[in-house]
């Protein structure tokens, strides 16, 4: 059983490699982490020059706080800001199934309907984790170039290190809830767009005017409990218990019904 998970994953991920759209999307997104991070590199160097002898850093005007925190909160929110737009490469992924009647071409590959969607799982979270890898890379080496005069080490630092696993963490299952909200409606487009509410809803801050524990079950949410650090300027609905909890519900929760949904449909 655990061979032909692993063997009919590797085949996804092979599947997933070739994939045009996919190759392109994740191209445009390393892109745009590269160009916002380019913009920032300035700005944030001036500050980390005018760091106080206590260790204090003003990133924004009249917000002053601890270096070493600050700037490894910005290392994890600097790769964070992309995860609006990796669930868009996992709900393409999902999507390609039901082009051109691909489903019946797997399903004759792999006949047991629960092996498969959990091969085509285990084969999208390798995926998101391997492009979420790479833009933490990325960011790494923007925060290198921006504290290497002060602490060069802080990038590769043990509190640095934590603060990308939290982002890493995020990146796959937020995707694999994509994934699997697509796989259940069989439309990228639908995929795309029930994941731009959920991020809505946080934006808008609309679950959080009603109680902050309505609030702290949105993904997104419970992303931003699970990696910033709370401060007097930014309140969080939950703590990062709560939020891995959420993290790891959802994409169960979703891939569940993706296994059920898809058991119970013609394979087209």
């Amino acid at each position: 059983m655990v061979s032909d998970t692993v063997s009919a994953a590797r085949a996804e991920l092979t599947k997933i490699a070739t994939l045009r759209g996919v190759r392109l999307l994740t191209g445009v997104i390393v892109g745009l982490h590269v160009l916002m991070l380019a913009q920032n590199v300035s700005a944030e160097t001036e500050a980390v020059s005018k760091i106080t002898a206590d260790g204090m850093i003003e990133r924004f005007p009249g917000i002053v706080r601890p270096a070493r925190e600050a700037l490894v909160e910005y290392l994890a929110t600097s790769s964070f800001q992309m995860c609006l737009f990796l669930p868009c490469i996992a709900a393409v992924i999902a999507g390609q199934e039901f082009r051109a009647g691909q489903l019946g071409t797997s399903l004759l590959a792999v006949p047991r309907r629960g092996l498969l969607i959990g091969a085509k799982t285990l084969a999208a979270g390798g995926f998101l984790l391997s492009v979420a890898a790479v833009i933490a890379a990325i960011s790494t080496a923007f925060m290198y170039v921006t504290v290497k005069g002060w602490n060069p080490g802080l990038p590769v630092s043990a509190d640095a290190w934590i603060a990308q696993a939290k982002f890493l963490t995020y990146a796959v299952l937020s995707g694999l809830i994509t994934f699997a909200i697509t796989m259940v409606a069989r439309s990228t487009l639908v995929g795309i767009l029930i994941t731009a509410v959920l991020t809505v809803l946080t934006m808008s801050q609309i679950p959080a005017a009603f109680t902050p524990a309505l609030d702290a079950l949105v993904p997104l949410s419970a992303g931003r409990n699970l990696i910033l650090v709370p401060e007097e300027s930014l309140r969080l609905s939950a703590g990062p218990g709560h939020a891995m909890v959420v993290l790891v519900t959802w994409p169960l929760l979703a891939t569940v019904t993706a296994a059920v949904a898809l058991g119970r449909r013609d394979a087209r």
